[in-house]
């Protein structure tokens, strides 16, 4: 395998483009457990009818784990609305429309949304008191059993040249409530593209399936405390005050 195309480059892993594979390497310090886990979510949703890259081998490359997939040519939906932002609206539409076909889908053998929460919950430094308070949201809200991305945006939309939408990076994937995953996607917009496209986002969200808005921000502060076990400080203000807020 050549390693000389670079596609993208994160914190923890490096992603290559070989001829028609896609290469992600992980970095040494990376959990052997979590990279499999992903290979392992990746194979699951293949089982599904959604579209997703076909997962090819899981190696080893110069002593690091890395995933090998199938290289989807196209653009993200991300990269499309920098490009043309007087199609936000639309391409929010397509992004919409994907998650809900994605949350309508079953696969019985992925961890449960809640169980893998209140893990997470447990490994931040919140004091206890909230973390019960977390926990107790939690475990008011209706379980759930449908597929869950835990990271769902544009930027894991890839629009294929024939304009078939695949949806990647399935490290977080779990089975549960899909208004979770719609709190995290609007947690996400906010955080990393713009409030203002967060908040179109909840509006044609919400909308789309006759849900209050309220609904969804009450689970705010649940999906801020998952994305806090990250440890981002530019973040850690911002979650702080929306995990502050739990009722």
């Amino acid at each position: 395998m050549k390693l000389d195309r670079i596609i993208a480059i994160r914190n923890n892993k490096i992603v290559y483009r070989d001829g028609d594979k896609c290469i992600k390497v992980f970095c040494s310090r990376c959990s052997k457990a979590d990279i499999l886990n992903e290979a392992l979510n990746q194979a699951r949703i293949s089982e599904t009818d959604l579209n997703i890259p076909k997962i090819h081998e899981v190696t080893t490359i110069d002593g690091k784990w890395a995933i090998v997939s199938e290289f989807i040519k196209g653009k993200t939906l991300l990269q499309l609305m920098n490009e043309d932002n007087t199609k936000v609206d639309e391409y929010l539409d397509i992004l919409i429309n994907i998650q809900s076909d994605m949350n309508s889908k079953k696969s019985p053998l992925l961890t449960k949304l809640n169980d893998k929460t209140k893990r997470l919950i447990s490994l931040t430094n919140l004091d206890n008191g909230l973390k019960d308070k977390l926990i107790n949201k939690l475990n008011s809200i209706p379980e759930g059993d449908t597929i869950c991305h835990g990271d769902f945006g544009p930027s894991n939309i890839i629009l294929s040249e024939n304009n078939i939408p695949y949806i990647i990076d399935w490290s977080h994937a779990t089975q549960g409530n899909p208004l979770l995953d719609c709190a995290k996607t609007y947690l996400m917009l906010n955080l990393r593209v713009s409030k203002e496209i967060g908040e179109k986002y909840l509006s044609l969200y919400c909308e789309k399936h006759q849900v209050e808005k309220e609904i969804v921000l009450e689970y705010l502060p649940i999906v801020s405390a998952i994305q806090l076990v990250r440890r981002k400080e530019a973040e850690k203000d911002i979650l702080l005050n929306w995990i502050k807020k739990v009722k």
